[in-house]
């Protein structure tokens, strides 16, 4: 008799509502480009070298100077660049595209776990989550802005480098994905909690 009483208390109970699949194929969709943005920032900071100008290659690592197609001569010490003000704005520059990953790579975990483990702290997680990649793309852009600026003189269109445009792309998908990440939570947030009139 008492395992009939618990059937019965099961089928009973209150079941937890399923989210509709457009939800979880949005939450994912957002959740893979922003670990596309976190790998092509990644590799961009990395390789460093964002911008060439005739034969000269400024990234933010290291400057190169090339002559009549030969191998490229690299030094670390950007004063040798001759361009006021580049040893410390690259410096700055790389800080804020390195804290960027890293904050970036918090904001996606938050977004995974909160998909993974869901209780009711899920939407928080998700929201913080959103929050970190806003930040994320604020010091990537940041970086990208300031380096721009370093270098106005010496930029063209055609002189940013494939690893400038993947920090480009990674810094517009970061924005991208935190406020439709900010958005879908608040339509699930006023979907699970309806006003009462």
């Amino acid at each position: 008799m008492t395992a009939l009483a618990l059937q019965a208390q099961r089928l009973l109970a209150p079941r937890k509502p399923h989210r509709p699949f457009f939800e979880y194929f949005i939450r994912t969709l957002i959740i893979v480009c922003a670990a596309l943005a976190v790998v092509l920032s990644s590799v961009s900071i990395c390789d460093g070298q964002w911008l060439l100008a005739e034969d000269r290659l400024f990234g933010l690592w290291h400057f190169c100077t090339t002559a009549n197609q030969s191998e490229p001569h690299c030094v670390r010490d950007l004063s040798q660049a001759h361009v006021p003000g580049l040893a410390i704005g690259m410096g700055l520059a790389r800080s804020m595209s390195a804290l960027a990953v890293v904050v970036a790579i918090f904001g996606l975990e938050l977004l995974m776990v909160s998909q993974v483990c869901e209780d009711r702290h899920s939407l928080h997680k998700w929201a913080i989550g959103s929050v970190l990649l806003l930040v994320s793309f604020i010091l990537s852009s940041g970086a990208l802005l300031s380096f721009m600026v370093l270098l106005r003189n010496q930029i063209t269109l055609l002189g940013f480098t494939l690893m400038f445009w993947c920090q480009f792309t990674a810094s517009f998908l970061l924005f991208l994905n935190a406020l439709s990440g900010l958005h879908i939570n608040s339509i699930t947030h006023s979907w699970d909690h309806p006003r009462k009139f």
